[in-house]
């Protein structure tokens, strides 16, 4: 529900043109996703310098025309139900319906909130945040009846925040990242002559990946209605932080792994050591030394990690749909993480990535046609981390034709205790922030780590003024 400092002013349907109706089966990792929450991020930039330009206006006419394109976008899920020799249901497979249903567009108004109040620096996410997002409840699933995309435009004293809310069962963090860098490539190219007017960089693949290499088969859930395994969970009350890592504590972080890797006789896991293993290794043992867990209590660190450049043959970069799986390291005691040290664990999280394969992969999506299921909050592990998102993502690349963000932010979905999405850092050259979320008595014990604070950046100062 919206804060009472944000009120919505209009809301309007954005439709592609015409096109013959087509229907896009979901695979196995698309069909995961049902009963999570839409993916919700947003960018929050200063004023146009041209106070003529209709902001509102100005997306919904990019949005017309990056949805010729990307179609499916503006379509919606359908349920076809599978019956047996006598008529009994024996399960169901969703598609996308890509009729042009259409996307949707919220502008809204945040009285009183400037740019400083929605980017504290070295405090938590404020909740007024939270309202500049829509669908906030809606898991995918809805997408039948809800839009697959909605923005809201959010009119801040002094700034614009775009908040998305984006199906998660339509695709992954890097299509969706793809096509909101798509729709702010034809943005800016609207202030260009027609005739000027570049074609898109980069065309999404809309063919479904199979595990035989042919055409994609419907993926049956054995259910009768696809509704009885959808959970809609709501997560405990927990806190959030964005911490930035530079590039310099980051450089420092991974050497200091690597020089403890070297002194542990691991002169493979040395020379191969990342500043995302490094930061990862840093997040899991300060995270797991803040929740005090039982000696003889195990942790796991997972992350989200893109398949397309790890299968073989490797799916194209523009592959639009969901192709990531979460890995996770071997298990180890809580006290034995702590000293074992940082090089061990950054270690351990690169052997964990080094394994996920080919072959791997095929094993898991073999393992779950034998028996699928969908992810819920219930799935989660509460000693666990878990690292989503990546720093990869051209988040700052989305310029809409005023100007790069001023900050990249999240809404409520999809967090739990332990919960870290990485972001690139606004001023690039390799630097991170990470997203923090954790109970309020995990996140004040962590706020007295010495250790992990040393890490932590200082926060630049919100650039202000028109862009």
């Amino acid at each position: 529900m919206p804060s009472p400092m944000v009120r919505v002013v209009s809301s309007r349907t954005v439709k592609p043109p015409p096109r013959p109706r087509e229907r896009i089966e979901l695979t196995s990792w698309d069909v995961s996703m049902l009963s999570t929450n839409y993916i919700q991020k947003g960018l929050l930039f200063a004023p146009p310098a041209d106070p003529t330009l209709l902001v509102v206006d100005h997306l919904a006419a990019a949005l017309t025309d990056v949805l010729a394109e990307y179609y499916p976008v503006a379509g919606r899920f359908f349920t076809d139900k599978h019956r047996d020799d006598r008529g009994d249901v024996v399960g169901c497979s969703v598609s996308i319906d890509c009729n042009g249903q259409g996307v949707e567009i919220i502008h809204a108004v945040a009285d009183g909130v400037a740019i400083a109040d929605a980017i504290p620096p070295d405090a938590d996410v404020p909740p007024v945040v939270r309202s500049f997002f829509p669908l906030d409840d809606a898991v995918n699933y809805d997408g039948h009846d809800a839009p697959l995309f909605v923005a809201q435009i959010t009119d801040l004293t002094d700034g614009v925040f775009v908040g998305f809310a984006y199906n998660h069962a339509l695709s992954d963090g890097t299509a969706f990242w793809d096509f909101l860098n798509a729709w702010a490539e034809i943005a800016r190219s609207r202030f260009l002559a027609p005739a000027e007017r570049p074609r898109l960089t980069r065309a999404p693949l809309f063919e479904r990946w199979s595990p035989d290499g042919g055409v994609a088969a419907p993926i049956v859930l054995p259910c009768a209605d696809v509704s009885e395994i959808v959970e809609r969970l709501s997560p405990p009350p927990l806190r959030e932080r964005m911490l930035h890592f530079s590039t310099e504590s980051l450089a420092a972080l991974k050497e200091r792994a690597r020089q403890e890797l070297l002194a542990a006789g691991d002169t493979a896991g040395a020379a191969a050591v990342t500043r995302f293993q490094a930061l990862t290794s840093l997040l899991w043992r300060s995270i797991t030394r803040a929740r005090g867990l039982a000696p003889d209590q195990e942790t796991v660190c997972r992350a989200a990690v893109n398949n397309r450049g790890r299968l073989r043959p490797a799916l194209p970069a523009e592959y639009f749909g969901n192709t990531i799986y979460a890995i996770g390291t071997e298990a180890v005691r809580a006290p034995e993480l702590l000293e074992r040290g940082h090089g061990w664990a950054a270690g351990a999280v690169g052997r964990a990535v080094a394994a996920h394969t080919d072959a791997a992969i095929r094993a898991r999506v073999a393992a779950w046609m034998a028996k699928p299921m969908v992810y819920t909050l219930t799935w989660f592990d509460p000693y666990g981390t878990m690292m989503g998102s990546s720093p990869r993502f051209d988040m700052y690349g989305c310029d809409f034709g005023w100007g790069k963000a001023v900050a990249a932010r999240s809404g409520k979905a999809n967090k739990f205790d332990g919960k870290t999405s990485l972001y690139p850092g606004r001023e690039g050259d390799g630097s991170m922030d990470a997203e923090l979320t954790l109970t309020p008595e995990h996140m004040a014990t962590l706020e007295q780590d010495e250790e992990f604070w040393a890490a932590v950046s200082p926060d630049a100062p919100a650039p202000v003024g028109k862009a």
